[in-house]
């Protein structure tokens, strides 16, 4: 739904973009990344109270005066505010996040709210983006949405699910042989002729995702759990946790941060490759093919940052391998949960904390569930005919 057709400028928010290097430029001109090269963060907001809640509104703008866009002109499809479910998972209980519910199947609707309306806002007409399927997907749902051309650089072996939800909402899908790794370095080569508005790269993006710790906050009595865990890829949800916890404990509604634990395959972690080779950048690795598509990221933008979120909170990363992404996969599907594989791989994690010791019996602990199984049915049919170990 266009919520408006007034341009505004965001030139009166209170937030600009923020370089590593501490450099900060006005949000009026849309940028995708940093004079130097580098990813671009957003200055720190003033946060979020519950009084600033508007409880009329079922979405994730009930936190507006949080997010820094013209709300007034946003472009929303009514995502946010998806339900957080009390479970029984590997013999404990579990609170489930349900962002598999989102308006077309996958968290990514939260940034893509923000970042679309953001975008829009400063009068960009035509984007660019490189996804394996979900943010590809959520962005030509909200790029038709608001009228704007949309063209999608994807992995050849993207799920035809995922592929069919962009082109039937209009967008141009450009298939690329090769690695998830050789459709992002088409799409920087691309982004010399057209406005490249990754996700991976938007900081508002970022805005948008930092709304998961709002609503798990308003959704946990207006408490924190002890523990979130999250299947990672390129990041945004670990780092949209950090800043949305960070700025309700800048407005005093919170006195902690719960531990923040981001879960990657083993057979592709850029993270986890990082900490092997004992530095917090990017580092070149052998990736090895995953079922866990969605998170099989080779070159992260943010390694410092996102590793820096986990250790922070006290959390960290975890690596599974692809036999506990299928039992993880098995375990959600017996308690009704249809998810994809990739959010398979956060459950794999859970599970695989809780034999090490490193989440405790009566620990309160949330499971983020990022993506719908409805994407990925023949993946989830090939791990279903195989038994679990």
């Amino acid at each position: 739904m266009l919520a408006a057709t007034k341009i505004c400028t965001g030139a009166d928010l209170d937030v600009r973009y923020v370089s590593a290097s501490g450099a900060t430029f006005p949000v009026a001109e849309p940028l995708w990344r940093a004079p130097d090269g580098g990813p671009l963060g957003l200055s720190p907001g003033t946060g979020l109270s519950r009084s600033d809640i508007a409880p009329q509104e079922n979405s994730l703008w009930r936190y507006a005066s949080a997010i820094r866009v013209d709300a007034a002109h946003r472009v929303t499809l009514g995502e946010g505010f998806t339900p957080l479910v009390a479970a029984r998972f590997g013999g404990r209980d579990v609170h489930m996040k349900l962002e598999f519910m989102a308006p077309t199947g996958s968290f990514k609707d939260r940034g893509m709210t923000v970042l679309m309306t953001y975008l829009r806002s400063a009068g960009v007409t035509r984007i660019l983006e490189d996804s394996s399927g979900n943010a590809g997907a959520s962005m030509a749902a909200y790029a038709a949405a608001c009228g704007m051309d949309c063209r999608i650089l994807v992995p050849a072996s993207a799920p035809s699910g995922k592929l069919v939800q962009m082109r039937a909402m209009g967008a141009e899908v450009v298939p690329v042989s090769g690695t998830r790794q050789d459709v992002a370095d088409r799409a920087l080569r691309e982004a010399e002729e057209i406005f490249y508005s990754s996700h991976n790269w938007q900081p508002f993006f970022i805005e948008g995702t930092k709304t998961l710790a709002f609503e798990l906050w308003e959704q946990c009595g207006f408490a924190v759990p002890d523990t979130v865990v999250v299947p990672l890829g390129y990041g945004s949800n670990v780092l949209g946790l950090r800043i949305g916890f960070e700025e309700l404990m800048r407005r005093g509604e919170i006195d902690r941060i719960p531990r923040i634990f981001g879960v990657q395959a083993s057979n592709c972690s850029a993270f986890g490759a990082a900490e092997d080779a004992g530095v917090d950048h990017a580092v070149h690795f052998q990736p090895r093919p995953t079922v866990a598509g969605g998170i099989a990221s080779q070159k992260p933008v943010r390694v410092s940052e996102v590793l820096s979120a986990m250790r922070d909170s006290g959390g960290g990363l975890v690596r599974v391998s692809e036999e506990e992404i299928a039992a993880g996969l098995h375990g959600l599907l017996a308690g009704g949960l249809f998810v994809e594989p990739t959010s398979a791989a956060g459950a794999a994690g859970l599970q695989k904390l809780q034999m090490q010791g490193r989440i405790g019996p009566e620990e309160t602990v949330v499971l983020v569930l990022t993506g719908s199984g409805l994407k990925a049915t023949q993946d989830i049919e090939d791990l279903m005919a195989a038994p679990p170990r």
